[in-house]
Parts: structure tokens; sequence; C-alpha cells
């Protein structure tokens, strides 16, 4: 099979096409003949290895998935060759097969597109883990740091559907997008604090980092419960402030619950590009530089 694989750490030049035997399904496990996937493992390709996980040459990054099942281990109820489907698993997901274990695949509802079921889940469930986790409610105003990429155009949803103001950080040629998504779009950069104070006098009850340091120090010093104040992308940062690190808690449930809203017209994903697997290079490259609207989707086939 073809895979995007790197033997060595590196930058995006390090991932190179190649080809790799195709793994077999054991017990419990379901084989998938993947039809598109996000590229999000950026870190993985410069030397981070996900807790748990035994890294080794050649090795396959990424971590969500949608496709056809081609196989079906012994013991795995409920699937069966030809099922459509979407899930996640650490790391493997850049190539065009992949073992899974059967409870971290949901069915893809028939309404949704290859290209978003294939990136729901990391950026989807890391958003929903973080609604929940900071406890965003009704009544409630929450700010989003960086709303305007994969997690943060879910979480502001999410938290718009509980009935919540959101205040969302972006470039200004990203507000029409965001007022669209129903938030108070606010400019990043230099002065962030007074724009925010401007747009919610009433204050911030909660607040969600997904793009800067400056940003969620900003956001630490508007929020007062600073157990309320959450990152998924300052790893240094967020110790030093005293914040919680945001780690997405993946399940079956969430992921499903994703899946019907995306499907219903509930939560809306924006595709900014799609690219085929020959190109991951180019994904990353793209994602380096820390701007743009929406998701980044692997082809395959």
């Amino acid at each position: 099979m073809k895979a995007a694989a790197f033997h060595a750490f590196g930058g995006p030049e390090v991932l190179e096409l190649m080809e790799l035997p195709v793994p077999e399904a054991g017990p419990g496990e379901v084989r998938v003949k993947i039809a598109g996937a996000q590229p999000t493992d950026c870190a993985v390709r410069r030397g981070w290895s996900p807790p748990g996980f035994a890294l080794t040459f050649p090795h396959v990054t990424g971590g969500d998935f949608a496709g056809v099942v081609d196989a079906v281990g012994e013991g795995v109820a409920g699937l069966a060759a030809g099922d459509e489907v979407l899930g996640f698993r650490t790391q493997l997901t850049y190539a065009e097969y992949l073992v899974v274990p059967a409870d971290q695949i949901v069915p893809g509802p028939a309404a949704l597109p290859w290209e978003v079921a294939g990136c729901l889940s990391a950026s989807g469930q890391t958003a929903h883990t973080a609604v929940e986790a900071l406890g965003v409610a009704a009544g409630e105003t929450f700010l989003v740091n960086g709303a305007a990429g994969g997690v943060g155009t879910v979480a502001t949803q999410l938290a718009a559907a509980r009935g919540a103001k959101v205040i969302a950080t972006a470039r200004e040629g990203n507000h029409a997008y965001l007022c669209g998504l129903g938030a108070v779009p606010v400019t990043c950069g230099e002065g962030l604090i007074d724009r925010v104070r401007a747009a919610a006098p009433e204050g911030v009850d909660a607040a969600l980092d997904t793009a800067s340091v400056d940003g969620l120090r900003a956001a630490a010093e508007l929020v007062a419960d600073r157990d309320r104040v959450g990152t998924v992308f300052a790893h240094e940062a967020h110790r030093e402030l005293g914040v919680r690190w945001i780690t997405s808690r993946r399940a079956m449930r969430r992921l499903a619950e994703l899946a019907a809203l995306a499907a219903d017209g509930g939560l809306r994903i924006h595709i900014r590009r799609t690219l085929p697997l020959a190109r991951a290079a180019d994904a990353h490259r793209q994602l380096g530089t820390g701007h743009g609207r929406g998701k980044i989707v692997l082809l395959f086939g």
C-alpha cells in the first residue's frame, strides 16, 4: 500500500510517499480502506511522541480517518466489509489501509461527504472535549482564541449552540466567517485585551486558546477562574500560567454525536483545501504557517 511516512524527524520535507505492507486485522479489529484523512501531526514529524505510543521508522503519522471496511477480525460484531465508517486512532492514518480497534469507529452518515468525515474526529473531538471540560453554559461569555482554525471553528459552534456568547479572535479576513458561525469577532494581536473587554463588557467566563501564547496570556488575564481557561497549543505556557491543558477525550459516543450534527447541518466544517496523499509534505507546510481557515484534508485514490 502507499503511505506518507518519514525515516527521521525534521521539517515537512521528511515526509515521503512509500510502499509499505498492508496490515492485517487481528481479533477485535477491522481494516479500513481509507477514503480521506486530515494532516494534524506536525509535532510528531518534528519529534514528539504521543503518550503510550512507541514510534519506529519508517513512521506513518495521522490520527483520524474515514473510509470503507475492507476486512473484519475475529470477534467483531455489527461491522462488515463494505460498511462506510469514520474514526480515530493513535497515528498510522496517512496510508491507504489502516487497522483499528472496532470501538474506535462509528458508521459514516450517508449525508456526510468523505472530506468532512475524514477530518471530523481530531479537531471535532478536541473542541467538544474543551467546551465540556471548561463548563461552557447558556448565558456565559466564552472566548475562543484562533477561532477560524479547525478546533476553533467547532468550539465556537458548540458553545453558541449551548447558548453562550462567543468572542472569537482571528485576523480581520476571517471576521465575516466567524459571524456566520454565531460569534462576535475581534482582531487578534496587540491590544487584544482591550478589544475583548469592549466586545464583552460583562466579562469573560471561560476561554479556549488554540493558536498562540500571547492569546493564552490575554485569556488568563480576562478570566477570573484559571481552571476555566484551557489551551491546546501552548505546551509550556499553560504550566506557567496555571491554566488547563486540554487533551482530547476521544470516544465513539463523542464522535457519533459530532457526525450526526455535521450530517444534519448543525455543525459546519470548512474545508480549506484537499490534497492527494503524495502531497502530505505540502499539507504540513501550510499547517506550519499557523494561519488559515478550517481544515486541510488528504485524499486517497
